[in-house]
């Protein structure tokens, strides 16, 4: 490696965390800066880490920014080639720097990279958050080499070739700072949940390239901060999906996109309804709601970043629907949709 190297892990009220991973970080990334950047935690974060590893770099924020301000906050005061967020709740492995900040020193228009995330309590399987890199389909829906909503293939080593995809792990994001500071960082109102999506979108309409590196591997726990069955997070990841589809897709696919997600939103949130899941189902009402409310606010982020695209790079993105190929076609892997 010849690349300077800044791993930022952000924390808020997350000292067990810390306590169980960090180590591990700290064991296998001696040529890099280990930093970690703190939303204002009350757990007692700050204290245990300043008596522990007096010799690592803590920035403080003021309040809780969210994985977007907390991470740009953080950020902004850091100087290095190659930025790595890493989520708290992740072990890495021996080895795990180096395939990854050599690909990116070595391919210049690609901007981020992950490597292989597997579940850390099931070390056989993909996990959630990215597993081997994340693709999108046409209406927007997020699945990964690897994971496919909620079905989480074996690792049997299918997708360990080195491949250019649609967008890259926020659990475990490698990305250079020169193209993310180009980019003007995450987007501050997503707060959490698929802000790594829009930061990789907005960086393909700029031509660069996205890419997983299995070769590196790490094992997430998932769900650190806010659990699938939070409706909170059922919230963020609707309000955020329908964002940054109406700030990044193609003008020509804008208006049918939104009208088919509406639509899909609302049959989701009527499940949910109908299973028990009330909080899920007034969290999906409340991400519209909110959508129509700042639909001017975004229609001026998508007019500048219009003015800004060039070259604009689709690799990554499935032309069909994962929603129809899953639940319709009962197609559960990605190697069954999408044909390399």
């Amino acid at each position: 490696m010849n690349s300077s190297v800044a791993i930022v892990i952000l924390n808020f009220n997350g000292k067990h965390w810390l306590e169980q991973f960090l180590p591990s970080v700290i064991a296998h990334s001696e040529s890099a800066e280990i930093i970690v950047a703190d939303n204002a935690s009350t757990d007692g974060s700050e204290t245990w880490f300043k008596a522990h590893y007096p010799q690592l770099r803590w920035i403080n924020n003021n309040s809780n920014l969210g994985y977007s301000g907390g991470y740009n906050t953080a950020l902004s005061q850091i100087v290095a080639d190659i930025f790595v967020l890493l989520n708290s709740d992740i072990e890495v492995s021996a080895g795990w720097l180096k395939p990854v900040v050599d690909f990116l020193t070595n391919h210049p228009q690609a901007a981020a990279a992950q490597p292989k995330i597997l579940q850390f309590n099931q070390k056989t399987h993909f996990e959630y958050a990215g597993a081997s890199g994340g693709f999108i389909d046409r209406l927007g829906f997020p699945f990964c080499r690897g994971r496919v909503f909620e079905s989480y293939e074996e690792d049997l080593g299918q997708y360990d070739d080195i491949d250019e995809v649609f967008w890259a792990s926020g659990a475990c994001l490698f990305v250079k700072s020169s193209a993310f500071h180009e980019i003007g960082g995450l987007d501050d109102s997503f707060f959490a949940h698929m802000e790594e999506i829009d930061l990789c979108w907005r960086l393909k309409n700029l031509g660069y390239s996205i890419w997983v590196v299995p070769q590196s591997k790490v094992y997430h726990v998932g769900g650190g901060t806010l659990n699938k069955q939070n409706s909170r997070k059922t919230y963020l990841n609707f309000r955020n999906n329908i964002e940054l589809i109406y700030k990044n897709i193609e003008q020509n696919f804008l208006v049918k996109t939104i009208f088919l997600r509406m639509i899909l939103d609302g049959v989701a949130a009527f499940k949910f309804l109908f299973s028990n899941g009330y909080a899920h189902f007034f969290a999906i009402v409340r991400a519209h709601l909110h959508f129509y409310r700042m639909l001017p606010k975004i229609r001026k982020k998508r007019k500048i970043l219009r003015s800004k695209i060039s070259n604009r790079n689709t690799k990554g993105v499935y032309l069909g629907s994962i929603v129809y190929d899953y639940f319709i076609k009962n197609k559960k892997s990605f190697s069954d949709i999408v044909k390399h």
